[in-house]
């Protein structure tokens, strides 16, 4: 069956480009010009995946992020924005957006991550290419570095602090903590969390681990995420 997409864009050109492209790709598509007709829209025929612009009049992607994810909605979210700024990208993290793609973007990464958010939320369609997930035992804590996560409930502490992720950073910190004490290079993180390896010149990694130390740091004690420089990411407790 054909996944569901949301589409708001108040640009008109990218709107009606973005609409043809995913149609041709296989997608049904509901494109919407602002974020008032968006949340209508999921209200009214919820999606398997919204993709949002940032800046849209009257209601933006922000807020319409923050509205569902407030009513318990988790439909995966890709937010496209034209702010290339670490902090804009954090703010929609922030909001509860799954993922992101910077303006000016070639629709083949479009694509890339829409495959990869349906395919984590067991919306996508399985193929042979796909890559090997993450081994996950149900009903089963793991733990490392003072970190506990409870898998199947989808839960994570620091010691007695419960920490709120999204869901890419749980899956980004579960691939840690089932590595702790080895270093893991970009692509291989690209490929288990996101299905792809944007390449050398995508930040998408980095904000996401850079997010997830802000949750995961407490004052006085040790940092949990070290930068391999040149290689990728470890988890360890110092």
């Amino acid at each position: 069956m054909p996944q569901n997409v949301l589409l708001a864009e108040d640009d008109r050109a990218i709107r009606h480009a973005l609409e043809r492209a995913l149609t041709l790709e296989g997608y049904t598509v509901t494109a919407v010009a602002d974020g008032v007709e968006a949340l209508a829209q999921a209200h009214r025929t919820p999606p398997d995946v919204l993709v949002l612009d940032v800046m849209m009049p009257g209601i933006d992607g922000l807020q319409v992020c923050r509205v569902l994810r407030a009513e318990g909605d988790r439909t995966p979210i890709l937010m496209l924005t034209a702010l290339v700024e670490t902090a804009d990208r954090i703010a929609g993290l922030d909001a509860g957006a799954d993922d992101y793609v910077v303006k000016p973007f070639d629709v083949e990464e479009v694509f890339a991550r829409l495959r990869a958010l349906l395919r984590r939320t067991g919306n996508g369609a399985l193929d042979d290419d796909a890559p090997t997930p993450v081994p996950r035992t149900s009903g089963t804590q793991i733990s490392a570095a003072g970190l506990r996560m409870d898998i199947q409930a989808r839960r994570v502490w620091r010691g007695r602090r419960e920490l709120e992720l999204t869901r890419t950073e749980f899956e980004l910190l579960e691939l840690l903590v089932r590595n702790a004490g080895i270093v893991l290079d970009h692509s291989t993180i690209y490929d288990r969390i996101w299905g792809y390896d944007f390449g050398p010149g995508s930040k998408n990694l980095a904000v996401y681990v850079g997010y997830l130390r802000r949750k995961l740091d407490e004052p006085g004690a040790p940092a949990l995420i070290h930068t391999v420089r040149g290689v990728g990411y470890v988890l360890r407790e110092d």
